[in-house]
């Protein structure tokens, strides 16, 4: 596509958005004066874009039926084989349906974006084929990724593993079902507030929310870059570490990448939990809608790990509570202007790009009311506060996370680990089919209490399975200093060692 100079008409139309009044002698001179900058734009819309080469071959693949995909749980199968050789060969890997696979389609859960097809691959997408891994397909996810629960996406519910009719958790719903029904053996997942480990913790699977920085999000459909993760979801510990092992470090791409510490983290294992100091976090079991079921198979869960030789007691962090509300103006603000009126990027940073994306995403204004109903809710509230404020309380809330991060870092001067639920209840049924949207709304966020705070501290946390409640699963968060997964995946190990999770 090309640029043209606007007409007399487009450029009043475009001052009058700007507050400037124009005389027709003022017309005439910007347009003059914009001729140069066109000219500019053309030369770099002659030019080939600058994006990496696909390495591995592949088709589309398929879209499965109903009685291939009774959960609802895949988007589409299409197999890409890696490297010969490598530490993830003889490895089947599912990808979160925000994650770009080249020439395999791509909506996100909304079906304003059904039809994009990407034209590169994410860098994590790479790195699993080089390390040889087979790519198993897309899963399903959340619409745009913005709910807790497993009902938002476009085609419909995502249903738990456990038991149908139950949400999966979101919005790595997909990921947490195929990987809990043995369909592969590891997924990807992505985590803004919760996402990665909320359903993990519904679904029964190990879900490891890295650092921030430490995966590169390269390729991956931003919601917003403060808080953007992507990470591993598994069947096994050992499967968790190793993946991440793979996808860990700078890409040269991400500017969310500071200055990440990487390390083997499979040579944590077996090293047990003899001398680990882990803080039982008071405030983790204090959450609106907390389930004393959920809680009790927690704390048995923390006696475990006194039993297997940890060092357990109580830690306090009241601002923990805090987490949620400030959590918000940077998700809904960061949502609006980067994922919506940022075409899915926005600007100001150094990224690689998809603008087939973004030509594609645009078209979301045209489709508004196809829209989620919490992708509307946090839209119209973003678009308001920035109308009537401007962008004021998303840097004040970016601001206070530093200091909800240096609460988190006081406590780690005394432990090396905190423990608490990964979500404050267990899988919730799936709304009806025709929910209301307070319902709908609610259903969505009512699990994020305690996953929301770590993301914008950034801390690693991990959710691994801990018991069964009426026959779901539960799960419990342990989170740690910035860049240090191996601690968690030490303790977790052990854990996962120490029984089988389901009879706990």
């Amino acid at each position: 596509m090309s640029v043209v100079l606007p007409t007399p008409t487009q450029l009043r139309a475009v001052a009058a958005q700007c507050g400037l009044a124009l005389s027709d002698e003022d017309v005439a001179s910007f347009r003059g004066l914009m001729q140069s900058s066109v000219d500019a734009y053309n030369l770099v819309a002659a030019m080939p874009d600058e994006v990496p080469p696909v390495k591995y071959p592949r088709t589309p693949g398929y879209r499965p039926s109903p009685e291939e995909n009774p959960r609802n749980a895949w988007y589409r199968k299409a197999t890409v084989k890696g490297a010969d050789s490598g530490k993830l060969k003889g490895k089947k890997v599912a990808l979160k349906d925000n994650i770009m696979l080249a020439g395999v389609p791509m909506m996100n859960g909304s079906s304003t974006l059904e039809g994009f097809v990407p034209d590169f691959d994410a860098t994590i997408v790479t790195r699993m084929l080089d390390a040889g891994a087979e790519i198993a397909g897309k899963v399903h996810c959340e619409s745009f990724c913005i709910s807790g629960g497993s009902h938002t996406n476009s085609t419909g519910p995502v249903h738990n593993p456990y038991k149908m009719g139950y949400s999966a958790g979101g919005s790595s719903s997909g990921s947490g079902v195929v990987v809990a029904l043995g369909e592969v053996d590891m997924a990807i997942g992505g985590d803004q507030g919760g996402s990665i480990r909320m359903p993990s913790s519904f679904c029964g699977t190990y879900g490891m929310k890295p650092t921030w920085g430490l995966v590169p999000y390269t390729g991956v459909m931003p919601i917003e870059v403060f808080v953007d993760h992507t990470g591993p979801m598994t069947a096994t510990v050992e499967d968790n570490a190793l993946l991440l092992e793979v996808l860990a470090g700078d890409d040269g791409y991400d500017p969310r990448i500071k200055a990440p510490k990487v390390d083997e983290y499979t040579k944590a294992l077996g090293k047990g939990v003899k001398g680990l100091k882990i803080g039982v976090l008071k405030e983790g079991f204090e959450q609106a809608g907390a389930e004393p079921a959920v809680n009790e198979s927690v704390r048995e869960a923390a006696k475990r790990f006194k039993d297997l030789g940890a060092s357990i007691s109580d830690v306090s962090i009241p601002m923990h509570l805090l987490g949620p509300a400030i959590w918000m103006p940077i998700g809904t603000e960061g949502m609006t202007q980067t994922m919506m009126y940022g075409d899915g990027y926005g600007l100001s940073r150094s990224d690689l790009y998809s603008t087939s994306l973004m030509d594609f995403h645009r078209g979301w204004r045209r489709q508004a009311d196809s829209l989620s109903e919490t992708t509307k809710l946090l839209l119209l509230f973003g678009t308001y506060i920035n109308n009537t404020f401007g962008p004021r309380y998303y840097g004040k809330a970016v601001n206070i996370s530093r200091r909800l991060t240096a609460a988190y870092d006081a406590a780690f001067k005394d432990y090396d680990l905190l423990l608490l639920p990964t979500t404050p209840m267990k899988a919730t049924p799936l709304p009806p089919a025709n929910p209301g949207r307070e319902d709908y709304v609610a259903r969505a966020f009512e699990m994020i209490s305690n996953t929301a705070p770590f993301d914008i501290s950034h801390h690693p946390a991990m959710s691994l399975p801990c018991g069964m409640v009426d026959g779901l699963p539960v799960g419990l968060m342990l989170v740690g200093r910035h860049f240090e997964e191996s601690t968690i995946y030490r303790a977790a190990h052990a854990f996962e060692q120490s029984g089988d999770w389901k009879k706990m």
